[in-house]
């Protein structure tokens, strides 16, 4: 097995972008780190369950608030998905 670090495709949903775009610039650096954990392990985040076990979430603090956010990846294309990011009481993936 390669010990080469696997390299992935990153697509923002228009949903994430539009979150993204809300975010300060210290709050942007945080994100891009977890994002950047996803990357490098995408198995970090929880697999949702049922008809949405293609999806998964990662939760980390940003500013002593739990944030989630929502991904997809598809190990065949190694491409990864962002699909949102938002706080816990206000994570919708699905919409």
């Amino acid at each position: 097995m390669s010990d080469a670090p696997r390299r992935f495709d990153v697509y923002e949903s228009r949903r994430f972008t539009k979150a993204l775009d809300k975010l300060t610039e210290s709050d942007l650096v945080v994100v891009e780190d977890e994002i950047e954990k996803i990357i490098l392990d995408p198995e970090i985040g929880t697999q949702k369950k049922g008809g949405l076990s293609h999806l998964w979430v990662h939760k980390f603090k940003m500013d002593r608030l739990q944030v989630l956010l929502g991904y997809s990846w598809f190990e065949g294309k190694l491409e990864l998905y962002l699909l949102n990011i938002s706080s816990h009481d206000k994570m919708s993936l699905v919409g």
